[in-house]
């Protein structure tokens, strides 16, 4: 049997923290019924004592969406602790969250504290969340730049106290993969009674390495893993929620496990992301960008007509598309140009087909877009005048025919 990741994701916290990605009350519900759909395990609301709009914002989350854990962020005073309390007590299923930082820069240049103050800290707070929630999360922010010996030592706080998740924070995207993975193995062997508590993970990405990072740290033992739908976050962003789910669902062979992810709603997930807060993924996105399951060359396009597994790893259809897209342009072949004239209505010959090609390949040499107007243009005229163009089923076809009867008009 398989065992189960956790899936924390903080979009509606740390997602929200990037820049220009502010979401107000109704915009965080309407994300966080779509988190639920997704089969999100642990939702983190927000921030409550970050402001009053995030503090109702929170509450809100926490009284509509019931079936997943709703967790609050804290710091490690006692009204952070409380106000987030208050704002996830009426959930079904509340959590706590709080950190303190434990790497030595950060004790030095932002807290301003000594070592023992920050082990103090961190078992008075823990102790305090567990009075309110039995359901408590703590994490030593910067955890992959702290002192690993010191690190050991304030994780033994939290658990003593009471913590029932451990997370271990790469702040910065400092780490890379063996040496995460040697970390979390370090933690498992060396911290008491660590068995009563999860081991989560929460990777940022600016080296470009956070699902990865989160991956390691999963063969090691960890299962909680903390990430955004789309990877959106702090600077380069966080572990990418769609990212980490496939690379389990489709190397299973590799990555023994599995997840509550409704896959097929991954996609619905990014869209409603990006237009709540106003930012489109990058086309080469993984799982979900525009051209993640776009071909446009030649020897890819046959091979995806005759077997789309020549060329997807995963089908469009289980991360909530609903087909693949085959893009005419100056790297495609015969056989796509051939499938596309079939699908508005033109059986070609081969002559006439390779005629079509050559006329084809010349305007793709000058212009970027290609829109069927354009393919009618390249038949010979007594051809077009026996045959007419007819719907496609083909959403990419409709948009390609839409346009160019926009710009007929």
């Amino acid at each position: 049997m398989r065992e189960t990741i956790t899936i924390f994701d903080t979009t509606l916290r740390d997602g929200e923290q990037a820049p220009g990605c502010s979401m107000y009350l109704e915009e965080k519900l309407r994300m966080a019924r779509q988190l639920d759909r997704l089969g999100v395990d642990v939702i983190e609301a927000g921030f409550p004592v970050a402001s009053e709009g995030d503090f109702e914002a929170v509450r809100a989350v926490a009284h509509e969406v019931r079936r997943p854990k709703i967790a609050a962020l804290a710091r490690t005073g006692r009204d952070d602790i409380t106000r987030a309390w208050q704002a996830v007590e009426d959930a079904a299923r509340p959590r706590i969250h709080t950190f303190l930082a434990t790497s030595d820069i950060h004790l030095q240049y932002k807290l301003k504290i000594t070592r023992e103050q920050c082990l103090e800290l961190a078992g008075k707070c823990v102790a305090y969340a567990k009075s309110l929630c039995d359901d408590v999360e703590f994490s030593p922010e910067d955890a992959t730049r702290t002192d690993p010996d010191f690190l050991i030592e304030v994780l033994q706080q939290a658990v003593d106290a009471g913590a029932t998740t451990l997370n271990i924070p790469d702040t910065v995207g400092y780490t890379v993969p063996e040496e995460y993975a040697q970390l979390i193995r370090r933690i498992r062997e060396r911290v008491r009674g660590i068995e009563r508590a999860v081991i989560s993970v929460h990777c940022h990405n600016d080296l470009g390495l956070a699902v990865a990072n989160s991956l390691a740290a999963i063969g090691e033992g960890a299962r909680q893993v903390e990430c955004t739908v789309n990877g959106i976050g702090e600077r380069a962003g966080n572990a990418a929620l769609e990212e980490i789910v496939m690379a389990v669902r489709v190397r299973g062979d590799r990555l023994p496990y599995e997840t509550h992810i409704a896959t097929e709603e991954i996609v619905p997930s990014s869209r409603l992301l990006a237009e709540l807060v106003g930012f489109s993924t990058q086309p080469n996105k993984a799982v979900v960008g525009a051209n993640a399951f776009a071909h446009e060359a030649g020897i890819h396009q046959h091979g995806v007509l005759s077997n789309p597994l020549c060329y997807e790893i995963m089908t469009p259809e289980s991360v909530g598309l609903e087909a693949n897209r085959i893009v005419l342009g100056k790297h495609s072949g015969r056989h796509a140009l051939a499938r596309r004239y079939a699908e508005l209505g033109y059986e070609l010959t081969r002559e006439q087909l390779n005629a079509a090609y050559h006329r084809f390949t010349a305007l793709a040499d000058k212009k970027k877009n290609i829109y069927d107007l354009d393919l009618l243009s390249l038949l010979p005229a007594e051809l077009r005048r026996r045959q007419h163009i007819r719907p496609t089923d083909s959403a990419e076809g409709r948009l390609r025919t839409s346009r160019a009867a926009a710009g007929a008009r």
